[in-house]
């Protein structure tokens, strides 16, 4: 009799603790399910422009769409992909698309390219020369040292008679694809947030425009020479990591960014040095 009546006990004791442990494990895999739409959406920024677009955007915009978000400021353009794809950040806007495409192909991220937001168009710069008949014979002009914009640099200079390029080779250029150079220009290459602080030491250096406003230059004013926006490829945008484009967040943000009042900020705010993609 005993004995019966602890099996029956030792019985009901294991199906309730089988039934807590169930509904345990069973609420902590809903929780996050639950509360990622009310979660802020965090952000890996360059500070100027890319912060204060989205400063705007969060004081003037998010809350009426339901939208929190939180923004970290990377000064580099390696670190915001890397802590993407790492789970760190939800999504990053700082970079253009064929960036973000040599990056995912050299680093193998898994990164997914939203929506285009703004061009800042690349620009030459000089403390030394007044206009590009100025560049010295055997002067040093700095450029940026990633794979893209070094093929972008390359061709603003061609496009304005500085250099030549093989036939076709477009963005793709490297300093093996120049085939005139009337001044026998050297080309320094350089990380893209040096370039400003290089001018000193260089005849012109090739920066980057968002690098060239927090070096407070006027990219309408102060370039020798500015690239074009029309059918410019290079508009930056919202990245995520692959998987996550249709988190109800970010596509709230994209139509944010992409919207009215964040192309009419920007046209207001920087006045042509950065441009709306739409």
């Amino acid at each position: 009799m005993r004995r019966t009546l602890g099996l029956v006990i030792a019985a009901v004791v294991a199906l309730v603790l089988s039934a807590c442990g169930s509904s345990s494990s069973s609420s902590e895999s809903a929780a996050p399910s639950g509360t990622a739409a009310d979660a802020p959406l965090k952000v890996g920024v360059s500070p100027v422009p890319h912060a204060q677009i989205l400063k705007y955007v969060a004081d003037n915009l998010a809350a009426a769409q339901g939208l929190k978000l939180e923004l970290v400021e990377f000064s580099d353009y390696v670190q915001p992909n890397l802590q993407l794809q790492d789970g760190q950040l939800d999504a990053n806007y700082f970079q253009h698309k064929p960036y973000l495409d040599d990056f995912n192909a050299s680093k193998g991220t898994k990164l997914s390219f939203v929506a285009p937001v703004h061009l800042e168009p690349l620009g030459l710069y000089s403390r030394k020369v007044k206009d590009l008949a100025s560049l010295p014979q055997g002067g040093t002009v700095a450029v940026p040292n990633d794979a893209t914009n070094l093929g972008r640099a390359l061709k603003l200079l061609a496009d304005n008679g500085v250099v030549t390029l093989k036939d076709g080779v477009g963005t793709a250029a490297t300093e093996r694809d120049v085939t005139g150079n009337p001044k026998n220009l050297t080309f320094r290459p350089l990380e893209a947030a040096q370039l400003p602080r290089s001018l000193d030491d260089v005849d012109a250096a090739v920066i980057n425009g968002n690098y060239a406003l927090e070096a407070n230059l006027d990219p309408s004013s102060d370039a020798l020479v500015l690239e074009k926006a029309e059918g410019n490829p290079y508009a930056n945008g919202l990245v995520v990591a692959q998987g996550h484009e249709s988190d109800p967040r970010v596509k709230t943000l994209a139509g944010l960014l992409t919207g009215p009042e964040v192309k009419k900020y920007i046209e207001d705010t920087f006045k042509g040095s950065v441009i709306p993609a739409s």
